[in-house]
């Protein structure tokens, strides 16, 4: 009898890794594409690009059209309100979803399914089917045309997913070491930032980076709610540039990448963070 030995990959297994190799690749290259297009755009000048074509080569990598789109636009304004945003977006819908999962998940709430119906439905309903009602309820506060408006709308319907998400985690929570932390005297409030907090900060991280990202790229509820130039965000903000200044092509390639490279900087910042939170949740 042999001992140790290992099996061979089959002919159909190896001919599944390459499919699966060659489709990963050609998905990548798709996604690819367009960024690469408007970053070689972006540092043409227009000369370059109606000689050349869009899919040449800079002969030189000017950053003339990128500086000034950056100034026409008022381009740091419009991102320090961006972060602005996406953050409190992010903290405040982290917020409301764990008091809500807590509620739903730990805590005897009659008429949970119902509950949990409610917040799917929320997650499926678009924006835009709610922006007249909004839009009077703004008005009528006193919030039109403020950051606090944009923030308190988004982290509302974010949260509907975190709920629902982290409902469904903190109801397999281990009841043991809850009633252990009970019986040590531990309130509601302890037991929520002492032990469940920690112990779930993967799942929370990875819903901080997805309202981030999904707040950072929101254009219509930014578009409703902001009007005044100096409120605007960056995906609003380029694409009104691009529409009231009749910009070139190399312009608004620049007005575009402008708009891309925060996100992929904070994609790149927090990846790890998604991988552990992704990994963690599936080992559960």
């Amino acid at each position: 009898m042999t001992v140790g030995t290992q099996s061979k990959p089959t002919l159909a297994n190896r001919l599944t890794s390459s499919l699966s190799l060659i489709a990963l690749v050609a998905l990548l290259l798709v996604m690819l594409f367009p960024l690469a297009l408007v970053t070689i755009n972006s540092f043409k000048t227009e000369n370059e690009y109606y000689d050349g074509g869009p899919f040449a080569l800079p002969q030189s990598w000017n950053t003339d059209v990128l500086r000034t789109t950056w100034e026409s636009t008022d381009y740091t304004t419009k991102l320090l309100n961006s972060l602005n945003i996406s953050l409190s977006v992010a903290v405040l819908a982290i917020v409301l979803s764990l008091f809500n999962a807590f509620a739903l998940g730990i805590g005897k709430v009659r008429g949970k399914p119902l509950i949990l119906l409610f917040f799917l439905l929320a997650i499926t309903l678009p924006p835009e089917s709610l922006v007249y009602p909004q839009y009077y309820f703004v008005k009528a506060i006193g919030l039109y045309d403020t950051q606090l408006a944009v923030i308190l709308i988004t982290a509302v319907f974010h949260s509907a997913y975190g709920t629902y998400l982290m409902s469904t985690v903190l109801s397999a929570f281990n009841r043991e070491l809850i009633e252990a932390a009970m019986i040590d005297g531990c309130n509601k409030l302890q037991l929520l930032f002492r032990i469940i907090v920690p112990l779930n900060r993967p799942a929370l991280s990875v819903l901080f980076v997805f309202f981030f990202i999904w707040t950072w790229n929101d254009f219509f509820l930014p578009l409703i709610f902001l009007i005044s130039n100096s409120r605007q965000t960056v995906p609003v903000a380029m694409a009104l540039a691009r529409g009231e200044r009749n910009m070139v092509v190399t312009t608004q390639s620049a007005a575009a990448l402008l708009g891309i490279i925060p996100c992929i900087i904070f994609f790149f910042l927090f990846q790890r963070t998604m991988a552990r939170g992704i990994t963690a949740g599936s080992l559960k």
